[in-house]
């Protein structure tokens, strides 16, 4: 029933760890490292990334994913960053006709909002990005078609991936082993993960539509102005 709820909540069954604990049990673990994997590098980007990190800490936890929690975080960081390397190549190899193609998953207006997040936030976009969904998947194809020098490129992506990969597993894994009972809910924790993550891009948008709203009060203050301004005609006559 837990899981059902949990696919209920979610949406479909691979969104939810749960569901991929009970049906592929120990390879579970596995699983996620791929779908991390794909996540980072793949150009798919709607992956449950981050609750399957929060999950494989607090299924370590709770004894029902059997790998040592030290491997289990260097497993996933290493994936991380591999992701990333793949994705950089693809983006350096390939370059802008990825940015032309507008298809179901690869959607022009992802490679635009990356484009700005990257050009805003430099090299911490490739730090800051692991944490924002979709930004995470297309930071470094943009990165690899802007040709970023690769060493900087791969060092920030690391430090991105440790404090990505590593933090959200030990998150899981002290939560789980200080709350057990949080596995019934868990479920509502991803829905909260998930709301913590989309913060950035709410935050963005709300700044870009505020910025946008000042523009136009700016720009119609201006037009009041030079519409009350005399005319030539009203100035000779007086």
């Amino acid at each position: 029933m837990h899981a059902l709820g949990a696919v209920a909540t979610l949406g479909p069954d691979w969104m939810d760890p749960t569901y991929l604990l009970a049906q592929y049990g120990d390879a579970f673990f596995w699983l996620a490292i791929v779908i991390v994997f794909i996540e980072c590098g793949l150009l798919f980007p709607i992956l449950p990334g981050d609750s399957l990190l929060f999950a494989v800490g607090l299924f370590i936890a709770t004894g029902q994913v059997h790998v040592n929690l030290g491997v289990a975080i260097l497993a996933l960081c290493a994936a991380a960053l591999l992701g990333n390397v793949v994705g950089y190549e693809i983006g350096r190899a390939v370059g802008t006709p990825l940015y032309r193609r507008d298809g179901r998953i690869l959607k022009k207006k992802y490679f635009d909002e990356t484009t700005v997040f990257f050009d805003k936030h430099g090299n911490k976009a490739l730090v800051i990005g692991r944490f924002v969904p979709i930004v995470r998947t297309f930071i470094t194809v943009v990165a690899g078609v802007s040709r970023m020098e690769r060493r900087r490129f791969f060092t920030w992506s690391a430090v991105g991936a440790v404090l990505w990969a590593a933090g959200l597993t030990l998150v899981g894994y002290f939560l789980g082993k200080s709350f057990p009972g949080l596995q019934d809910k868990l479920e509502v924790v991803i829905l909260l993960i998930v709301a913590v993550s989309v913060l950035p891009m709410l935050f963005e948008y709300l700044k870009h539509r505020r910025a946008a709203q000042k523009i136009a009060v700016e720009v119609g203050d201006a037009a009041g102005d030079i519409a009350e301004r005399p005319t030539g005609a009203d100035t000779t006559s007086h």
